[in-house]
């Protein structure tokens, strides 16, 4: 009996669902609720299409925006690199001619002539570094802090791929053991985006020398030590590379290249001696927070 009951309450219950359910069917005060919560919904829909839209048009602009000042930023960087070429194929003979001395009697050589007219578009440039075969071949400035051009490009515009830049304590005019160059880890490989490839031993072997011309004089560095660290805090007392930019000893020198030495991920057979003249790039490294991702090298003409 139970079961029969069963049966036709499921299909009554089908029946009522098979069944449409007009609006007149209700009395007007429940039709007004009815419609009340419809209206109310309808708004809420509208709204949400709305505030996706604004996000929708936010992000294009943004991702757009970015696309913009990037693809602005390659064609200076490709116009700065044709003034520097030009400037080197049309130099003459170095005459080593001195400009001034400054006000405690540095002597300031002449600018090199591929850097002159390059040098007079921003007076904060202060090299060039170049990789052979590899994205790296930018100007480096440098300015008064080590913030300034983490987001500024060469023509001093808000740009998130910054520059590569000089630390702010190293003087090229009277001379520093170690110069150490920063620049972002771009996930497009622009500015050092692609220097962790000298992770594995292999691409060392390909790429083992480093070109860094300062405004004054070229350079080229051969490439020694290879490592992972991490920006520490000031109680840490650790070795921390960053810090690194004078030896008051040959010893310290030496304690500083054991460090490095010891950190390094392979061993090239290269190392250095005090007096030597040292060269570091430095990049964001993602495998720990705030970790950095370290090539040094040393002069070698």
């Amino acid at each position: 009996m139970g079961q029969v009951q069963t049966v036709g309450q499921t299909q009554t219950m089908k029946q009522a669902k098979q069944s449409k359910i007009k609006l007149d069917d209700f009395d007007p005060a429940m039709q007004e609720e009815i419609l009340r919560v419809l209206r109310k919904k309808e708004r809420k829909r509208k709204c949400m299409i709305a505030a996706c839209a604004v996000i929708c048009l936010v992000c294009f602009g943004y991702v757009g925006a970015y696309y913009q000042v990037s693809a602005k930023s390659a064609k200076e960087f490709e116009e700065l690199l044709a003034l520097k070429e030009a400037g080197a194929t049309g130099r003459a003979a170095k005459s080593g001619a001195k400009i001034h001395f400054t006000e405690d009697n540095v002597v300031i050589p002449d600018i090199l002539p591929e850097y002159e007219k390059i040098y007079n578009k921003n007076k904060k440039l202060i090299g060039w570094i170049k990789i052979d075969d590899t994205i790296i071949d930018y100007p480096v400035m440098q300015t008064v802090n080590n913030e300034y051009y983490l987001d500024h490009n060469f023509n001093q515009e808000e740009d998130r791929n910054g520059c590569i830049f000089m630390d702010y304590q190293c003087d090229i005019l009277r001379g520093c053991d170690n110069i150490i160059l920063y620049g972002h880890h771009m996930k497009s490989g622009k500015m050092f985006g692609s220097l962790n490839k000298y992770s594995k031993e292999s691409y060392y072997q390909e790429h083992p020398t480093i070109l860094f011309d300062t405004i004054y004089e070229k350079g080229e560095y051969q490439v020694m030590y290879v490592f992972r660290s991490k920006v520490y805090s000031e109680e840490d007392v650790t070795f921390k590379y960053y810090q690194f930019i004078n030896a008051a000893s040959e010893k310290e020198f030496n304690s500083y290249i054991h460090e490095m030495s010891a950190l390094s991920l392979y061993d090239t057979g290269v190392t250095a001696s005090y007096g030597d003249q040292l060269l570091t790039l430095s990049t964001c490294d993602y495998q720990e927070k705030k970790g950095r991702f370290v090539v040094v090298a040393k002069k070698i003409s």
